[in-house]
């Protein structure tokens, strides 16, 4: 897709408890995407950036606001430098996000709210609407008919966002996923490149034998608890990150060679050391085990230059 359609502006809000906590997402990096409308008509990013910075009397925020002129991230989504924090755009006491994605989404999703009404050109906003949820789709390696719910699925009781938005426009939930996918498959300029030599590649093949070795201890078992708990969004979440592995190493599903190892993706790296690495590490440091503390921290290494990390 085309990373550079667009340009994202930063500009955030005041950290506050009730709108900007400054608190890291519990998953590092986004585990998913939940689709707002401002219920606001005529409100633009700027009008929603003046009122969240100035908010007293309630916990409510998002990330992100987008209209027809800009894309605003009010508060930090990860996008940029800036590691992603917590906003309030889910309440706690609704479980459907829980369920469906293991996660509250106060703690592991980005909000994006869609402007629209008033004078603001809805085409134009939903192109960058678009655009955005393609950009952070493609960024986390998310498959965007799994992991963009609306507010209203995750609070059918309450809630009409996006759909309201969208039905102004004359489109539909499944219009939008369906456009993020679109968004995402466009080839810009392709320019044919030679297969690099592993001296040209600005990351390290990760050894088969540790990709092989992750999977069976960690994402195996992960992918089995989920489809014994008929939780398919996630067991096609862990489908996904052991294919990933494999490719990191160079082969497929059936352990044939490929054309050439593809780079690991860093929020594969950041779930695997913060899921399952790094409470390791910590069990086997307050065991007085260095030696599997050692090796712990090597895996994670691996998975580091895999994605072409530092190692830490």
């Amino acid at each position: 897709m085309n990373l550079n359609k667009y340009p994202i502006e930063r500009r955030y809000i005041t950290k506050r408890s009730n709108t900007r906590p400054g608190t890291r997402l519990t998953t590092g990096v986004p585990a998913f995407f939940v689709a707002h409308d401002t219920g606001n008509p005529g409100a633009s990013s700027d009008n929603h950036y003046r009122y969240f910075n100035t908010l007293v009397g309630r916990s409510a925020s998002a990330h992100t606001f987008i209209d027809d002129k800009k894309i605003l991230e009010i508060v930090p989504a990860g996008t940029g430098p800036d590691p992603a924090e917590k906003a309030w755009h889910v309440l706690y006491n609704v479980t459907t996000d829980n369920e469906r994605f293991g996660y509250d989404a106060n703690n592991a999703a980005l909000g994006v709210e869609l402007c629209y009404g008033g004078d603001i050109n809805f085409a134009e906003a939903y192109k960058r609407f678009v655009w955005y949820l393609a950009f952070c789709c493609n960024k986390w390696n998310k498959d965007p008919r799994l992991f963009i719910p609306s507010h209203k699925q995750l609070d059918p009781a309450r809630k009409i966002d996006c759909d309201n938005a969208l039905k102004f426009g004359g489109k539909t939930l499944k219009d939008l996923v369906n456009d993020v996918a679109a968004e995402m498959a466009v080839t810009v300029a392709p320019t044919p490149v030679p297969t690099p030599t592993p001296a040209e590649l600005d990351f390290q093949v990760l050894p088969l034998s540790v990709a092989t070795e992750l999977i069976d201890k960690y994402v195996r078992p992960a992918w089995a608890a989920a489809r014994a708990a008929n939780q398919q969004l996630e067991a096609d979440h862990f489908h996904r990150l052991a294919v990933n592995l494999r490719s990191a190493a160079g082969v497929d599903d059936q352990l044939k060679p490929l054309a050439a190892p593809i780079k690991l993706h860093k929020s594969n790296v950041q779930e695997l050391v913060f899921r399952w690495l790094s409470p390791a590490w910590h069990a086997a440091k307050a065991a007085g085990n260095a030696e599997s503390a050692d090796y712990v921290h090597n895996r994670a290494n691996y998975l580091r230059r895999a994605a072409g990390m530092p190692v830490d």
